[in-house]
């Protein structure tokens, strides 16, 4: 305390200002100088998978304890309504990436593991918030889950990022004893791509860790690294998608949970949770925390069945255009920006984050498409009034299902069926209107129609086709000739 208070008098007594400062580590003030630095703000985007919506504390989460997420909300902002551009994993990351409807570059479908097939994921016509943000001199990693494409050409060091730690597929195994592929190339089927070793930009690594710590760490040691530059770094968590699987250490924090599949669903959630923790304390520990934008989301909604998740009040899961696919936890925290302890309530877009973070910067940003995302952080700090979107939207292409949001308003054409549904009062979308409000229908009808008319079809084959691409790529994993 008696440092910090001459510091606070060095202009008066110059002399032994010197002389404190020169006893001072850098460490020690490292806080003070990072927090009043003019560069642009850090982005830590935090992504898990096929989490629910209901299992997050911020949520309303009694079973599940997630204080490291929950603080991301309660040090900043909680949007009620977040929502993501699709209802699983391949097209809502595709989305997230590039700022952009996925639908109007074709990644309608979620892409194969096909690592000899360059058009087999994220278009090159794309521009990722990587390769935006490198043109501001930030340093970009990825940890985690990439599903954007397996071919070199599509890898996350040729599509902006100067780091990756992760693999390349849809999903993963979770302990190192499983990763027993060497590389893409000794893989023989679509899911057993969930065995290969992982990557560290270019090279197969041997990991010890169980995946999930593995990330978290990983996500600790590039803050350090990239400390002295503006930064993104994308924690790509696979977690909680299936297998299920977790360490004992996260197993035993669920004993009262009886169910098997669930306790271990909560144990993988939890995992994610000490990983997020891990990473708020990094970003203190470096000053770095002020001007660090972190935000945490899911990329769809939780599949209740398949790994026992809850999406709470929201009816569908994982794979719907009803709201428990496509509406997912969704917070955010910039402490130098943001108060503490706002909800949000008007519906934003994952693709927002993209809008917000190249709003930031000190010189024009040079985007090689038009981005749908826009800037939230006026709405939230109530310099701007209004929806940040008219209208947000979705497609499933291949089941011809299509949904559309305007204000409180939900219009979906699912399972060949019309719905419309007030969302400020039927949450849980259980009270279909569309009999007793058709000019309302309709004129949303013809909004989704205008929208859909911007969309190109499907770039490629999607899982839903696995078996008939085997058949038209038989060397799907073969290792090219010169690849050695």
């Amino acid at each position: 305390m008696i440092i910090l208070n001459t510091m606070t008098t060095m202009r008066l007594h110059l002399a032994i200002g010197i002389l404190v400062l020169s006893m001072l580590n850098c460490k020690s003030i490292q806080p003070e100088l990072a927090s009043t630095t003019n560069q642009p703000p850090n982005l830590v985007l935090i992504l898990a998978d096929d989490l629910g919506y209901g299992d997050v504390g911020f949520n309303g989460s009694l079973e599940i304890p997630t204080p490291n997420i929950d603080r991301i909300a309660q040090e900043g902002v909680t949007f009620t309504n977040g929502y993501v551009t699709w209802a699983a994993c391949g097209p809502s990351r595709a989305g997230l990436i590039t700022g952009r409807y996925q639908d109007r570059f074709g990644f309608s479908r979620n892409p194969l593991f096909a690592p000899n097939d360059p058009n087999m994921g994220l278009p090159l016509s794309e521009q990722t918030l990587a390769e935006v943000l490198g043109q501001h001199d930030y340093q970009s990693a990825i940890l985690g889950k990439w599903h954007l494409g397996a071919h070199p050409s599509q890898r996350p060091l040729q599509r902006g990022f100067t780091d990756f730690y992760g693999f390349l597929t849809g999903g993963h195994k979770y302990f190192p004893e499983d990763w027993i592929r060497a590389d893409e190339y000794e893989v023989t089927s679509q899911f057993d791509a969930y065995h290969t070793k992982l990557l560290r930009n270019t090279e197969r690594v041997e990991e010890t860790e169980y995946l999930t710590d593995a990330l978290s760490r990983e996500a600790v040691n590039y803050l350090e690294q990239y400390k002295d530059d503006p930064f993104f770094i994308y924690v790509a968590y696979n977690a909680p998608h299936g297998p299920l699987q977790a360490t004992q250490k996260y197993l035993d924090r669920f004993q009262h949970i009886e169910h098997p599949k669930r306790r271990t669903y909560a144990a993988m959630v939890s995992a994610v949770d000490d990983g997020v923790g891990r990473i708020l304390d990094q970003l203190t520990s470096l000053g770095l925390a002020e001007n660090t934008i972190v935000v945490f989301l899911s990329d769809n909604g939780g599949p209740e069945t398949k790994n026992y998740s809850d999406n709470g009040p929201l009816r569908g899961a994982k794979g719907s255009l009803f709201e428990g696919g496509i509406r997912v936890p969704f917070a955010m925290r910039w402490p130098k920006q943001i108060e503490a302890g706002i909800t949000y309530e008007s519906p934003v877009l994952s693709l927002d984050i993209f809008g917000s973070i190249i709003a930031q910067q000190k010189s024009p940003v040079q985007l090689q498409n038009p981005i749908d995302g826009v800037n939230l952080i006026p709405y939230i700090t109530n310099q701007k009034t209004g929806l940040p979107h008219q209208e947000l939207y979705w497609r499933k292409h291949d089941q011809d299902e299509v949904a559309i949001r305007q204000g409180n308003t939900k219009f979906a054409n699912i399972d060949s069926e019309l719905h419309l549904y007030d969302l400020n009062v039927d949450k849980s979308e259980s009270n279909n209107q569309i009999t007793r409000k058709q000019d309302l229908s309709n004129a949303l009808q013809a909004k989704t129609n205008a929208w859909l008319e911007q969309m190109k079809e499907p770039a490629f084959l999607g899982l839903r086709s696995n078996k008939t691409y085997d058949e038209n790529h038989p060397n799907r994993f073969e290792r090219p000739k010169d690849n050695h």
